[in-house]
């Protein structure tokens, strides 16, 4: 009788507290085990190469890479590699680039013990997992355009509270070029000036304030 293979499962999350509580909760499901804990994006990208493990559970902020890069690198090698991003961050934007990545599923971390192992079952079975909350927040931001590279460097100057003189000068450009380019910014979020731009942008996850 042909033994039941076992999951191999790598925990990537800044959080050792939080890390070591998935690990336990893995390393009790018969069937599982952990292969690897770490806190660093750049690490993970290093040992998945050497560990090649069946699932990851991945964090979004992470030292290094972000959970994002770090998924993105993983997946220029190997292709068929397993995410399920963990993390307190729920904007549309975050669940987006996370799934454009190549995560299978995403999940909150205060989810239950259950849903993890069946969503590590799901995945690891090459299924995929997002809950309808999730799946609901993708769906609205499928809707939105994508920012071009310029608009989300006037997104992140209108955050630092940078003038339109200011702008001008950072991106080498005319003040009236800069007028004009956020008005197509703020046609394209749907709202009216500066201040609606960056409530907007922060609370959908476009741009986050820094750490």
């Amino acid at each position: 009788m042909k033994a039941k293979s076992v999951i191999r499962v790598m925990l990537v999350d800044d959080h050792p507290a939080l890390r070591k509580g998935l690990a336990a909760l893995v390393q009790s499901e018969p069937g599982m085990a952990v292969v690897l804990e770490t806190g660093d994006g750049r690490e993970a990208v290093e040992q998945f190469r050497k560990l090649q493990p069946d699932v990851v559970l991945m964090d979004l902020r992470l030292p290094g890479l972000s959970g994002v890069e770090a998924i993105m690198e993983i997946r220029k090698e190997f292709s068929d590699a397993r995410f399920i991003v963990v993390t307190t961050y729920e904007t549309d934007e975050d669940i987006y680039r996370a799934i454009q990545a190549g995560a299978q599923s995403y999940l909150l971390k205060d989810s239950s013990g259950d849903e993890i192992i069946r969503t590590i079952r799901t995945v690891h079975a090459g299924g995929v997992h997002l809950p309808e909350k999730m799946a609901r927040r993708l769906s609205e931001r499928l809707k939105r355009g994508n920012l071009d590279p310029r608009e989300m460097t006037l997104l992140e100057l209108l955050i630092k509270g940078r003038s339109n003189k200011e702008m001008a000068a950072a991106l080498s450009l005319p003040e009236t070029t800069v007028k004009f380019y956020l008005r197509e910014l703020f046609m394209k979020l749907g709202v009216q000036d500066r201040t609606e731009a960056v409530v907007r942008a922060l609370r959908h996850g476009i741009v986050h304030l820094e750490e």
